[in-house]
């Protein structure tokens, strides 16, 4: 069966890092989902309208380019927010639930990571992880990171971005950031890299051989 890892969390968790090494370690395609929501605010930042207009977001994601996910400037810190921001209009989400279902449903697996993805775009994943750390070791290692892309920031300011984030997040209507219920939570507030790497790939090892849970008959 394929393999398809879900892993979320909220921002700065570490769940990207670890999407990432994840798929490099088992040769799967992995699919960043926060990319697309910071894609669509920027197609339409670009466009002069407001992310406040949920017919003009509806609008873009449903014409949103792949090439756009490669645009370095999703990357800043102000596009987390606009993110967060337009991922709470319904039509939004279910115009880029399509695009990650296809992703997940490559015949050999996937690694997809964001805020729903073992809740609503692949419940029937074969491994779902749930990454978390302390806000304030989130924002020190978001400080750090726009830091070192020469972005100034201030800690107090990232923390409350941050805060700010979860709260919406978790407050949506639609598809509010929840762990799932078979998920398994991994806090990675006093882990290195390697060590959060390490008890990840662990997880998804004893999923993959554990023959109690029945393999879904579709990827998601």
């Amino acid at each position: 069966m394929p393999l398809v890892i879900a892993i979320d969390g909220p921002a700065a968790s570490g769940k990207g890092t670890l999407a990432k090494r994840l798929a490099d370690h088992y040769r799967l395609p992995h699919l960043d989902t926060g990319l697309l929501y910071r894609a669509v605010a920027l197609a339409m930042i670009d466009a002069g309208l407001s992310l406040d207009d949920s017919e003009a977001a509806s609008r873009a994601a449903h014409a949103l380019d792949a090439d756009r996910l490669d645009d370095p400037r999703l990357r800043d810190r102000a596009m987390g927010e606009a993110a967060s921001r337009i991922s709470a209009v319904p039509e939004v989400r279910a115009a880029l639930l399509a695009w990650q279902r296809r992703f997940a449903a490559d015949p050999q697996g996937a690694v997809l990571d964001g805020r729903d993805i073992g809740t609503v775009v692949c419940p029937d994943a074969s491994v779902k992880l749930f990454i978390t750390a302390s806000s304030e070791e989130r924002a020190r290692r978001r400080h750090l990171e726009l830091s070192g892309r020469g972005e100034s920031a201030t800690f107090a300011a990232i923390l409350s971005d941050i805060e700010a984030r979860d709260a919406r997040d978790a407050s949506r209507a639609a598809a509010p950031l929840r762990m799932a219920d078979d998920a398994v939570r991994l806090d990675t507030t006093t882990l290195d890299p390697d060590t959060a790497f390490s008890q990840a790939r662990g997880i998804v090892e004893r999923a993959r051989g554990d023959g109690s849970r029945a393999p879904p008959t579709t990827p998601c």
